[in-house]
């Protein structure tokens, strides 16, 4: 190879781009050394560093500038930590909207209830939290221990028949009690969960429970409700251990009333009701003794396991044969009033009324729940007075499903026995005894208010349960925040009177005997007069909100904390 060759450039195979460029200024071996793309060309001199003309950054900082040392990085916070803001009743935001923190004047002379709900139905972002008024090294119970507190407390409410609305209410107003702002309650039928985030940059708590046993004890709804009352005084300052000495209290609580005094109430609510309709003393004792009979068998069902559905099936039965044999030894009695009275016992009112409450609060997946529960409750009382109504139609008992109940014109009769009737019914419900009395004269009320417009009036059946159902709730609801408790105990056991028992025995006498058109006429007037009662209720709670005014009601922003959906 001739030396001509040798100082031939290699080709681009020769070279490999990823072969280490040689230093700068480096200088060269020889002719025939090999070069890369990367290596400096000959001529150009890279400054060497120090001096004048050295490389700089458009981030160096220009000299002559003092810059403090930059703070410490913040330990990492952890949601399990104590909430920095215990015993302030009103947190610090962890930011501000840009459309800026609503002004929301929450007064201490305000029910809680009212406070509470227009807080909860804001977003998280737009909640008014005015400034706490504490020092920064105050410690508070752990996050864990207070949303465990507070799905307790919403347990008790939900299984003693409070609407979903109430109870995350009460369980937001348990949170913000210790300093908890950010909070999410959610409730659905059986399952009540509740979720803490303290920022934006921490991570959230969640906590879930879930609602095994229902019971309808409104004695203990009522301490429940005292409990979230003094949590939400910001005078009170009970502490966690306190209240959970004071719920541990609630839940050994004894019934109000013992297992005889509920039987006879059954007994004295039937009796009431067959008279309500009509009947007369005969009649009042054999209703009396059919609801006992059914009363006892399903607390025997009970005790043995069975579900609820078979319990009113049973139940139904005793009042249904009582008739059915009255009506075949001849005796010179309304049968139809005895199976009705023993009906109205078995009516689920007040499940009804929640599940309808919960309908038309925005809360559609426990509304569903609770009227499909009404629903099976009303099939096994279907199914339990169908089978002695069958029976006795072929055994040639006759029943005339024509025969509307004739009530005579004896209104201070129905006032007494509708105001009996309530007054058994909170005794059912397990209400306290300073109770029973406003509830009792509230069910008297409604009765007047029905008696007047369809009687006296000749308005609709429908219409005038709607009205007295409506003054039922607004009254109700008044007593409740008269005394911040739940409206509950005042408006169950005074809708009493309302319940359509005639309209569902006749609707299931009729399918009995063959004739399925007038009984679906019959069981679709009962819907609605249910429907009318429970809609009526929720108005009247609704009106009721707007004798108690609450401050900054009428501005711009305490409309938009009660705004809804328009369905969009």
């Amino acid at each position: 190879m001739t030396d001509a060759e040798d100082r031939k450039p290699r080709s681009d195979e020769a070279r490999s781009a990823f072969r280490q460029p040689g230093p700068v200024m480096a200088p060269a071996e020889s002719e025939s050394s090999t070069t890369s793309e990367f290596a400096i060309p000959e001529g150009l001199a890279a400054p060497r560093a120090g001096t004048e003309s050295e490389a700089t950054s458009e981030f160096a900082l220009p000299e002559g500038l003092d810059v403090a040392p930059a703070a410490p990085a913040e330990p990492e916070g952890s949601a399990f930590s104590p909430p920095s803001t215990y015993r302030a009743r009103e947190a610090p935001a962890a930011f501000t909207p840009p459309s800026g923190t609503p002004a929301v004047d929450l007064a201490k002379h305000v029910p809680w209830q009212d406070r509470m709900r227009t807080m909860l139905r804001m977003p998280v972002a737009e909640r008014p939290a005015p400034e706490p008024g504490r020092t920064a090294d105050e410690a508070g119970p752990a996050v864990p221990r207070v949303l465990d507190l507070t799905l307790r407390i919403g347990e008790l409410l939900l299984a003693g028949g409070e609407g979903a609305e109430d109870v995350e209410t009460a369980m937001f107003a348990v949170c913000r009690s210790y300093g908890l702002d950010r909070c999410e309650p959610n409730v659905t039928f059986t399952l009540l969960s509740i979720s803490h985030q303290p920022s934006l940059v921490e991570d959230p708590v969640t906590a879930s429970r879930t609602v095994r046993r229902r019971g309808t004890d409104y004695t203990r709804l009522a301490a429940v409700y005292a409990l979230v009352d003094d949590l939400s005084d910001p005078d009170a300052h009970l502490s966690l251990e306190e209240a959970y000495r004071r719920l541990a209290d609630i839940r050994r609580n004894r019934h109000p009333y013992p297992t005889w005094v509920l039987t006879a109430a059954s007994g004295l609510l039937a009796g009431a009701a067959s008279v309500l309709v009509g009947g007369d003393p005969i009649v009042f004792v054999a209703a009396a003794i059919g609801a006992m009979l059914g009363d006892r068998l399903a607390w025997l069902c009970a005790g043995r396991g069975l579900p609820e559905f078979y319990q009113f099936m049973v139940a139904a039965m005793p009042p249904a044969a009582i008739g059915v044999m009255l009506t075949l030894a001849h005796v010179d009695v309304k049968a139809s009033a005895v199976i009705t009275g023993g009906l109205f016992a078995l009516l689920p009112g007040r499940a009804l009324v929640a599940g309808v409450q919960d309908g038309l609060t925005g809360f559609y997946i426990t509304a569903a729940a609770r009227l499909l529960e009404v629903m099976y409750f009303f099939v096994g009382i279907v199914i339990g007075v169908l089978v002695v109504l069958y029976l006795g139609v072929q055994v040639g008992a006759k029943l005339n499903p024509d025969a509307d109940l004739s009530i005579e014109e004896r209104p201070l009769v129905q006032i007494a026995a509708s105001m009996l009737l309530s007054l058994t019914f909170a005794v059912l419900l397990q209400q306290e005894r300073s109770t029973v009395l406003a509830v009792t004269l509230n069910g008297g009320v409604a009765w007047v208010v029905y008696g007047a417009m369809h009687y006296a009036g000749d308005i609709s059946p429908v219409a005038s349960t709607a009205v007295a159902a409506g003054l039922v709730g607004l009254f109700g609801q008044l007593l409740s925040r008269y005394r911040f408790a739940s409206a509950l105990p005042y408006t169950t056991a005074a809708i009493g009177p309302l319940l359509p028992g005639s309209a569902t025995y006749f609707g299931l006498l009729a399918i009995a005997q063959n004739e399925v058109d007038k009984g679906l006429v019959s069981l679709t007037k009962a819907v609605a007069l249910a429907m009318a009662i429970a809609i009526g209720v929720h108005l009247g709670s609704e009106i009721s909100r707007l004798f108690l005014r609450v401050p900054g009601a009428l501005s711009a922003e305490g409309r938009r904390a009660a705004k809804r959906t328009r369905g969009f």
